[in-house]
């Protein structure tokens, strides 16, 4: 593409009606995009990105198969439209700052041009390697620019990323590695997490004693740990990557080829590899980054999530690289060196734009008030919140203490197989309402249904939350298990995307999501299958079976609750619950170990055997007084001895 074109895309970029600038705009675009989806989305996105060869068909879908594809035919490499596109315009602007986990560490400003350069060496480094299109690669590294490298490295030469986060355990990491078959990993020897260093290396070496299909795995130096390296296997990264050029023509991919697989936890105790492609990801990114946060040319803007998750993917790396933007990456954790680390940062870099989770926020409302005031944070424009709804009182104080009142705040719903936020605000275009999540951005379809399977019609209403027309990002598939994915997704309310949430839905149409309505715990804003974790449990050789749920936690948002029945009841009660949350803690990594352990004689069953987790998520968060009628249950004195047990443990 020459100079002028690129040029004239950038101004388009700028110009584009399909970014709404106030309540009008977001109301018409919101009505052209129910009236002919088609139309709106192939209109955006011949406008906005760069293609080698445009599409057949913007749409084609069936939701009863599922069967969904966007831009089918059109060939194009995300990597140009984050990284190429970008560099005769913007080539010295800094596309990434890298802030350490050491306060006194020195921050990187990487531009566009050395971002162009280094994701090239790091292709180039994967493909003598060994690394070709269609290639699965596992990352499981901390959060540094090389790993925001290797991402855009795999897309760049074809290659399916799969990143899992870098405080799963080595079980977990094992299980993500066979399910996806990746033949190359890329790690590190540690991980700083605060003061502690996470033994990535050491983990993987583990992991991969039950992973037959590893070829090589690349190893970042990163913590100077002392670690083993397998002869013909192992190599570092600093010594690959030295010996790469740095130009790197990019792979043509296909709008619906594989970009990466990312696994969430399952209801059914296995994770789920979900599938996201090229073309449409790529689009509704960027899409939803730029009408979400209304980001303006020359803005800073920081999502404090981890790469190794959804939100890292599509608003650190995809959506704002891709939008031209600066975007932080940061490696470290909120409360290191102290509790205003996060505020420090938004000083240092003059940030404007701020995402985090309610976790966070409600963890850091707890602190001393000093901690934020000693910083300035007067650059503060628009700030969001992600992997869970926030409660009113973290809203109020992020409202006071962090936007002076002065700053938009988007609480936005989404998650890993949308690809993209779905409901939020717009930053100072849409009203904020806390609590709610609000209002769907053009293009996509909400609506709630009832318990027979009926859509509740307008108005104020609750229900479970379905969408009932394709976006751009929705995940393809769950990897190597399409009827898994059509189960799991499309059988509840057949036709329709099941959310697995429960909403609200107000006169004026807005959205407040209430909460799973399935076996999946948020925590922190991680996803937890229950059954997974249930499945780890009942491997101690004491235990005969148990039943996890989640409950109400005042900084965690929910936590994990596990009530477990004994194979013999005469062991010391205590030592068991440290046993059994350190096995959790091995297995599946911390985040997933229980809050509470419950030791229960029995657990209250249907007659055909089913467990009430209905009743158990009730006692867990002391809901006692409508359990419901449980005279039904096979063993409804049970119920009573854990409302008891319940009690006396608090």
């Amino acid at each position: 593409m020459s100079l002028a074109i690129t040029c004239i895309f950038a101004l388009i970029r700028k110009m584009s009606r399909y970014i709404a600038k106030n309540l009008s705009d977001y109301n018409q675009l919101y009505a052209e995009s129910l009236s002919n989806p088609s139309q709106f989305w192939g209109e955006f996105a011949a406008q906005e990105f760069t293609w080698h060869r445009k599409w057949d068909n913007v749409l084609d879908f069936d939701l009863t198969k599922p069967n969904v594809k966007w831009f089918e035919g059109a060939k194009l490499n995300i990597t140009e439209n984050c990284i190429d596109r970008h560099l005769a315009t913007k080539g010295e602007q800094t596309a990434v700052i890298f802030e350490p986990n050491d306060i006194h560490e020195q921050s990187l400003h990487i531009t566009y041009n050395e971002l162009a350069k280094n994701v090239n060496k790091t292709a180039n480094m994967l493909k003598a390697n060994g690394a070709k299109k269609g290639d699965r690669i596992c990352l499981y590294m901390p959060m540094t620019p090389e790993l925001a490298y290797a991402v855009l490295a795999c897309a760049r030469i074809g290659a399916v990323h799969s990143v899992v986060f870098a405080g799963f355990s080595a079980k977990s990491l094992s299980d993500r590695i066979m399910d996806a078959q990746c033949s190359i990993i890329i790690t590190a020897d540690g991980g700083y997490r605060g003061a502690k260093i996470t033994p990535l290396k050491e983990i993987m070496d583990e992991a991969l004693e039950s992973c037959d299909c590893v070829k090589k795995v690349i190893v970042l130096n990163r913590t100077n740990t002392k670690i083993p390296m397998e002869y013909g296997r192992d190599v570092w990264w600093q010594e690959e990557f030295e010996k790469a050029s740095d130009v790197c023509a990019a792979e043509i991919m296909d709008a619906e080829d594989m970009l990466f697989i990312l696994y969430t936890s399952g209801s059914t105790g296995k994770p789920k590899g979900m599938v996201h492609t090229c073309g449409g990801y790529m689009v509704y990114t960027n899409y939803s980054f730029r009408n979400v946060f209304q980001y303006q040319e020359g803005e800073v803007y920081w999502c404090t999530a981890d790469i190794g998750w959804i939100t890292g993917h599509s608003y650190i790396v995809y959506g704002p690289l891709s939008a031209g933007a600066t975007t932080v990456l940061f490696e470290g954790v909120p409360s290191y060196p102290d509790m205003g680390r996060f505020w420090q940062v938004v000083a240092k870099h003059k940030v404007n734009i701020f995402y985090t989770a309610p976790t966070a926020i409600r963890s850091l409302a707890t602190c001393d008030i000093n901690l934020v005031n000693q910083h300035d944070l007067s650059s503060l424009r628009k700030l969001g919140t992600v992997g869970e709804p926030i409660n009113l009182e973290a809203w109020e104080w992020y409202d006071e203490h962090i936007g002076k009142q002065k700053c938009p705040i988007v609480d936005t719903w989404w998650q890993t197989e949308t690809g993209g936020i779905m409901i939020s605000s717009l930053a100072g275009v849409t009203k904020d309402i806390p609590t709610f999540a609000t209002l769907p951005l053009p293009g996509i379809q909400p609506c709630l249904m009832d318990e027979n399977g009926q859509e509740l019609p307008g108005g104020e209403q609750e229900g479970r939350l379905c969408v009932k027309f394709p976006w751009p990002s929705i995940a393809r598939s769950i990897y190597g298990d399409h009827q898994r994915y059509a189960d799991t997704y499309f059988s509840t309310f057949p036709g329709k995307y099941f959310t697995g949430d429960g909403a609200k839905r107000d006169a004026e149409g807005n959205y407040r999501i209430t909460g799973r309505v399935d076996d999946i715990v948020i925590v922190s804003g991680h996803n937890l299958g229950t059954a997974e974790i249930e499945n780890i449990i009942n491997e101690h050789p004491q235990v005969a079976e148990s039943a996890v749920v989640g409950y109400p936690h005042d900084v965690k948002g929910n936590s994990i609750y596990a009530y477990v029945t004994l194979k013999t009841d005469g062991s010391n009660h205590s030592q068991l619950e440290n046993e059994i949350k350190d096995l959790v803690s091995r297995t599946l990594g911390p985040i997933s170990k229980p809050e509470k352990i419950q030791f229960t004689s029995g657990l209250p069953k249907t007659r055909s055997g089913k467990i009430m987790r209905r009743i158990l998520k009730k006692v867990a968060a002391n809901e006692l007084e409508n359990l419901g009628d449980i005279s039904t249950l096979l063993n409804p004195e049970c119920v009573k001895e854990i409302i008891a047990g319940k009690r006396q443990g608090g």
